[in-house]
């Protein structure tokens, strides 16, 4: 994706990766927003975009209805 362009607009529904995907993430993920251990429990859930952010330097942050934390693109997938 282009810096500042997210993926899935608000008001979207995605899906959070499954659990392997996300501790993967937390082991891997070395900068920003890394995943807090509460979010290893939504691995699966589908949610709709409630709002999107950028850090600096373009990467689309996520926050989700009824899902704490803060989700990375890399985390979610489109509802089909």
């Amino acid at each position: 994706m282009k810096p500042y362009q997210e993926q899935f607009p608000v008001g979207m529904g995605v899906r959070i990766a499954e659990r392997s995907d996300l501790d993967r993430f937390r082991r891997e993920w070395q900068f920003h927003n890394k995943l807090e251990a509460e979010q290893l429990s939504c691995a699966g859930r589908t949610a709709r975009v409630r709002d999107v952010g950028f850090y600096h330097g373009g990467d689309a942050l996520y926050h989700l209805e009824g899902v704490p934390g803060i989700w990375h693109e890399v985390c979610l997938h489109a509802v089909e």
